[in-house]
């Protein structure tokens, strides 16, 4: 493991531990400090962390990918909710597969994880470079299968 990276998950449990914590005593700072260090230490001994557990490398592109899946998660929101005012409660269900373009697993988990967190669809299961989503809405089943989201997964973990 890098020297940055130890340094970044070290800043990552502690920056954890103060939200959780909410205590800012001088001998409270200090003990999580020593705490997080003593957890990336034994980790690293026991070599458990890894480059794909703490995705340092995708810091930049997520300030990109983050902000259009929030809108996109508001977008599918409103449309859900719609859809639930309304007295005739237009659905139709559907399964389809999506092929994945994702290099590494932790583009196909933020492309699965992705569909999940946007409203009126869900990763069923994921095998191979395929996923099996289920949506409330043909119009949302192709709206995945169309591809944005799956190109901009690709574009998010660097591999295009």
């Amino acid at each position: 493991m890098r020297a940055t990276q130890s340094l970044s998950v070290v800043a990552s449990l502690f920056v954890f531990w103060l939200v959780l914590s909410g205590i800012f005593t001088p001998f409270l700072l200090t003990m999580g400090l020593v705490s997080a260090v003593a957890i990336v230490w034994f980790a690293h001994r026991m070599d458990v962390i890894d480059q794909e557990g703490h995705p340092l490398h995708l810091g930049r592109s997520a300030l990109t990918y983050l902000p259009w899946l929030v809108v996109e998660i508001v977008k599918a929101a409103w449309d859900v909710s719609k859809i639930i005012v309304n007295p005739r409660m237009p659905i139709s269900p559907t399964m389809v597969r999506v092929k994945t373009s994702q290099k590494t697993p932790v583009g196909q988990v933020v492309y699965a994880n992705s569909i999940t967190l946007t409203p009126g669809t869900i990763s069923v299961v994921v095998e191979g470079d395929e996923i099996l989503v289920h949506a409330l809405t043909r119009e949302g089943a192709e709206a995945v299968v169309e591809g944005d989201m799956d190109r901009r997964v690709t574009r998010f973990e660097g591999a295009s």
